[in-house]
């Protein structure tokens, strides 16, 4: 098939690249580098420097099957603080982008969403079914492309299929010999986020510190939650078995139908379970620290993929221990000299 990945030289987006390109595709990567990395984008993949309002239509003009949409801001914080940026990115380009699918008679498109959407759930694992009740503009807009989605579905016979995940981890490595994060055996593709938010690779970061005699820690934020250690809970998805999930919602998209899919892994882990995990995988005692609470964290927040799991046979197949080790890998490769960071 042709395929337009947008937001594919990001985290996520390299890596659906990358599986879509090793399953014989043709794949072409759209995304401006704002967040993303021009050499994450997969060997073997088309790419263009552009936006979704500049671009997409003429990109679609010439005959595609399916998009797979990741081009999108991510950050809860900076949503917080820039609102407008938000709806501007998010909700603008995902509108700019439909209409030029409808123009150019595009059938199919997945969407890469967010259990954010759902704000502090009743309860846990979060169903397709709980209320939606976003507490930023950052899931905000993401809801809103999903409203917008069900009526393209709807209006113009449009199969579109919507992902919400919470927490995504691990690295993947394309079988290639060149570009930044090479390895043995090939190019690793993973998060190389500026800021960098996620616990994960900040832990990671802590602990190549710690390697090389620097004084640095790690703070989690409490320790009085209502779990079984104190720590939050929080759903880890390797990145690959996430991946994978989109390539069978390419397959699930059905004419005038939008259809939404959880991905979590129903069980969850805590910031201490991930710290410790960190500290067997890496060899090195991470120093750490306990922290005030931050205003805002619920206690545990992991969703359900029974849905999926009954419809498409999708479940997640890597644990938290080869998360962090292949995100450890990663952080390795990337820390050889010349490469880059």
């Amino acid at each position: 098939m042709r395929l337009l990945v947008t937001g594919g030289a990001g985290y996520i987006g390299s890596v659906v690249g990358a599986l879509l390109v090793a399953e014989g595709h043709d794949v072409t990567v759209l995304d401006d580098l704002s967040t993303g990395h021009e050499d994450a984008v997969p060997a073997g993949a088309t790419f263009i420097r552009g936006t979704l309002r500049d671009d997409a239509a003429r990109l679609l003009a010439g005959g595609v099957d399916a998009v797979l949409h990741f081009a999108a801001k991510s950050l809860v914080g900076e949503s917080m603080a820039q609102p407008s940026l938000y709806w501007e990115s998010n909700l603008g380009g995902s509108l700019a982008l439909l209409e030029a699918m409808r123009a150019a008679g595009t059938p199919r498109i997945v969407f890469s969403s967010t259990a954010a959407v759902y704000g502090e759930p009743e309860q846990v694992p979060i169903e397709e079914t709980a209320p939606t009740r976003p507490t930023s503009p950052y899931g905000g807009s993401k809801i809103a492309v999903d409203t917008a989605l069900g009526e393209y579905a709807r209006m113009h016979g449009m199969g579109a299929v919507s992902l919400r995940y919470f927490n995504v981890a691990g690295a993947y490595r394309q079988a290639i010999a060149t570009g930044a994060g090479t390895g043995a055996g090939g190019l690793w593709l993973g998060e190389r986020h500026l800021p960098e938010t996620h616990l994960i690779p900040n832990v990671l970061a802590v602990a190549q510190a710690a390697a090389r005699g620097e004084d640095r820690h790690l703070t989690l934020f409490g320790d009085d939650y209502p779990t079984p250690d104190g720590t939050c809970v929080r759903d880890y998805i390797h990145v690959a078995d996430l991946a994978r999930a989109h390539l069978l919602a390419l397959g699930a998209c059905q004419p005038s139908q939008h259809q939404v899919y959880n991905l979590g892994s129903e069980s969850g882990s805590s910031n201490l379970e991930v710290l410790a995990e960190c500290r067997a995988v890496t060899g090195i005692d991470i120093p750490a620290e306990i922290g005030p609470r931050r205003p805002g964290d619920p206690a545990v927040l992991v969703a359900s993929s029974a849905r999926i799991q009954a419809d498409l046979g999708w479940q997640p197949e890597r644990d938290l221990r080869a998360m962090v080790a292949d995100a450890w890998a990663l952080t390795e490769a990337l820390a050889e000299p010349g490469r880059a960071p």
